[in-house]
């Protein structure tokens, strides 16, 4: 790993992390890592000097794949609508959508790796999505039918600031989709349950190796 690893991001996945099905969501598979995949036990430090941030695109996180198993168990929700998967990390989400049925999927995330990650996840599943590096928070919700907002609820100032962006973009008329395992700045009210799903994860990434993760509309 002498180069660093954004001269090659793809290179750089396909070398530290290995395709393996994602266990709430069968129906997919992802380039992620695991114990036996070198960064799994990279320190932040580490991570830094081969100029990789936080990788959270490697992961399945709970909540995305609560999202991602509603989606495709009801694909009437994004068959042939326009999606965006925001912050997207792996694209599973967005992956979900399109095997749903989705006309098309949107990913986005700020994360310059995740390019990178969306299109080989998705390449690996045969499904085409779109992706944008953009901070879509700078500036009014795109038009579109639906957004997936998965694992979105780490840190109160953005937990409030992509609530409130959500709001905007359902005032519009946008369906908003929410999957979240009840984290510590997950609003409590303002949103309609749709499902509670058990979800395998490990105890690196949680607190837990079963995830209770749900999904919510808004409101």
């Amino acid at each position: 790993m002498s180069l660093l690893a954004h001269d090659d991001p793809a290179g750089f996945i396909l070398s530290n992390t290995r395709l393996q099905v994602v266990p709430h969501t069968p129906e997919i598979s992802l380039w992620l890592a695991d114990e036996i995949t070198p960064i799994w036990r990279m320190t932040e430090e580490e991570l830094g000097e081969i100029g990789l941030p936080p990788p959270f695109w490697a992961f399945a996180w709970s909540g995305g794949q609560g999202l991602a198993r509603w989606l495709l168990d009801n694909p009437r929700e994004v068959a042939g609508k326009r999606v965006l998967d925001f912050a997207t990390g792996s694209g599973m989400v967005g992956i979900a959508a399109m095997k749903a049925g989705a006309g098309h999927v949107l990913g986005c995330d700020i994360d310059p790796f995740c390019a990178a990650a969306v299109a080989l996840n998705a390449q690996a599943n045969g499904v085409a999505m779109d992706f944008t590096d953009a901070n879509l928070l700078d500036a009014p919700p795109p038009a579109v039918d639906v957004i997936c907002a998965g694992d979105v609820c780490y840190e109160k100032p953005m937990t409030d600031r992509v609530l409130g962006w959500l709001a905007q973009a359902q005032a519009q008329g946008t369906r908003i989709l929410i999957g979240d395992p009840k984290r510590t700045y997950f609003p409590k009210d303002g949103l309609t349950f749709l499902a509670e799903y058990s979800v395998p994860t490990t105890r690196e990434l949680e607190d837990f190796e079963i995830k209770r993760s749900s999904v919510w509309s808004m409101p």
